[in-house]
């Protein structure tokens, strides 16, 4: 079973944020992190977050804010970064207290770099990529095309419909463009026959939240599976997925950890670079130019 590594082709990426920052600039990529209440795990994932800013020469803000900050207050804060020249990127991180959950759909289009709002989901939807595609099914689709599995005429399909992974992944991977252009089966808890569906599948993704629960008798010989899940169990981390029992059939195989996740921070990172260049409207500001030149990294 090969192991497809998302910290190799991760480099990748940021290596070539590195290179598009090189020579003078009018001022670093700024992005803000806005931390509401004390979530550990949303401490450990901004804490990456802001390292890999580091990395690659981006200045990062953190805020931090109590869980009992109003909703008005919240929404000028938001409101005010929008307008801030010197910010390129907004992320609330989540979870979020239930009267604040609506709050990030109030994140400008070109600073919303989680992709979460309704016009860069709609221009993903219309397959237009010149949105701020979401980061992980962006960072999905770089780790299939790095090690030159193409989706052409394929079924993918994908175990989880949210609106971070499962939805906004069926429309990129079903998009006609190279290395895509699959026919998608989206399931979640109330698909009959579950696995009847995806033991026909090309290419498995699960992304459903439930440690270990998909093993090799959901998948046909010689799948390729890709696990979005993340749990710490006692003092170690697990996927969705039964690697051992996986390595029984499947050809390819995204580990946990060092798969989907490094992936998922290199798009965030990729996705506040396009702001800030589109914000100078620079040589290179396209990100279908700048996303070509990274495909053609292989192994």
């Amino acid at each position: 079973m090969k192991i497809l590594s998302g910290l190799v082709v991760s480099e990748y990426i940021l290596e070539g944020i590195c290179d598009g920052l090189k020579g003078p600039l009018k001022r670093s990529p700024c992005l803000v992190f806005v931390l509401v209440g004390h979530h550990a795990p949303s401490e450990t994932y901004v804490s990456m977050k802001v390292k890999a800013c580091e990395k690659v020469g981006m200045v990062s803000k953190v805020i931090r804010l109590e869980e009992t900050i109003s909703k008005l207050l919240l929404e000028e804060m938001i409101l005010e970064f929008n307008k801030d020249e010197t910010v390129d990127g907004v992320i609330i991180q989540m979870p979020l207290p239930r009267h604040l959950e609506q709050i990030p759909l109030l994140i400008a289009p070109d600073k919303d770099v989680d992709g979460f709002t309704p016009t860069n989901m709609g221009k993903l939807v219309l397959g237009d990529l010149n949105g701020l595609i979401p980061c992980t099914p962006q960072g999905i689709f770089y780790l299939l095309r790095h090690y030159n599995i193409s989706l052409e005429n394929k079924h993918v399909a994908i175990m989880g419909r949210s609106q971070i992974v499962g939805k906004p992944l069926a429309n990129l991977l079903s998009l006609k463009i190279p290395f895509a252009n699959a026919s998608i089966s989206l399931l979640h808890s109330g698909s009959k026959d579950l696995k009847a569906i995806t033991q026909t599948a090309d290419v498995l993704v699960v992304a459903i939240g439930q440690k270990e629960y998909v093993d090799a008798s959901y998948i046909k010989q010689g799948a390729v599976v890709v696990d979005v899940g993340i749990h710490r169990h006692q003092g170690k981390i697990y996927g969705d997925c039964q690697k051992d029992s996986l390595s029984l059939k499947a050809s390819a195989y995204t580990p946990v950890p060092g798969g989907v996740g490094p992936m998922t921070i290199a798009c965030l990172l990729l996705n506040t670079f396009c702001s800030y260049k589109q914000k100078f409207k620079e040589a290179g500001s396209s990100r279908l130019v700048f996303d070509r030149h990274l495909l053609t990294r292989t192994s």
